[in-house]
């Protein structure tokens, strides 16, 4: 079951759903205006989420901004027709690349047989709609390139692109005075190619601009939310790995014997997940 909970003064959130691939959705709450992270992956999602906030007499969002394209982040604005959307100008151009498609059973399935889509993303989007696929994409109204600053009154919200391997156009949102950084998905690794996989080269670049913000607690869309502990913790293992498949050219084994040293005990399953991952981005990248 789906839980609204709030964070400081301003921030509130609804936790994900994992069997139909629902994010976590974000609103933060200022004096004169509201901003809505993310807008579902179904009208339905983006309703829940409203209707949730409206037991607390908090309003509909003024702005709705969305961190990246996928589907499981932009389905839901067709519920949000009233508000300002925003997004990156990348993040816009890949969302239009979607409104040609079909989403029907056989559609859906023969994007997965052609690589266009992966197999996961479609059950989903089976499981969250049934067959009612009443899904229209609509496009954001307002984009910006690199960076947008937005004073909802008594708390600022700092749009930034970041990119990163899961999704080049991903864009964090940082609430100011809460010192909390939504993640989104960015750090999570490319899951639309033939392998899991992160890049040393995108996943340091992506560290570089996270590190710019200072924040106490870290959003993720699809997993539980980081302290500032657990976060740099998180960031060290994938600046470790990065460093070790550079060095022993993404060899495995080497990579897990010198990290099992480094670290004097054995590897656990997260460790060696991350380690197969940028294995993968190694191979990928010198093919």
């Amino acid at each position: 079951m789906q839980q609204l909970k709030r964070i400081g003064n301003s921030f509130w959130y609804m936790t994900p759903v994992s069997e139909t691939d629902r994010p976590t959705l974000g609103m933060v709450v200022g004096n004169e205006r509201n901003l809505m992270i993310d807008a579902g992956n179904s009208e339905a999602h983006a309703r829940l989420f409203l209707e949730k906030l409206s037991e607390h007499n908090i309003s509909k969002p003024d702005f709705v901004t969305i961190t990246h394209w996928h589907w499981d982040h932009i389905f839901g604005l067709s519920a949000l027709k009233d508000s300002l959307s925003i997004s990156s100008s990348e993040t816009k151009k890949e969302i239009n690349k979607l409104t040609g498609y079909e989403w029907t059973d056989k559609a859906l399935d023969e994007r997965v047989k052609e690589g266009t889509e992966i197999e996961f993303c479609a059950n989903c989007i089976k499981k969250e709609y049934g067959q009612e696929r009443n899904i229209h994409i609509l496009l954001p109204r307002l984009t910006f390139d690199n960076q947008l600053e937005i004073d909802l009154g008594g708390v600022t919200c700092v749009l930034k692109h970041v990119g990163g391997n899961h999704s080049q156009d991903s864009v964090v949102v940082y609430i100011k005075e809460e010192r909390i950084l939504f993640l989104s998905d960015s750090i999570y690794p490319d899951i639309f190619s033939s392998k899991n996989n992160y890049t040393t080269k995108r996943t340091l670049k992506l560290i570089q601009e996270l590190e710019t913000f200072d924040a106490e607690t870290y959003i993720l869309s699809h997993s539980k939310n980081l302290n500032r502990t657990e976060f740099l913790q998180e960031i060290e293992l994938l600046k470790a790995v990065g460093f070790y498949t550079e060095k022993y050219k993404g060899d495995t084994e080497k990579i897990k014997s010198k990290y099992k040293q480094t670290l004097n005990r054995e590897l656990n399953e997260e460790e060696l997940q991350t380690i197969e991952y940028f294995a993968n981005g190694y191979e990928m990248d010198y093919i």
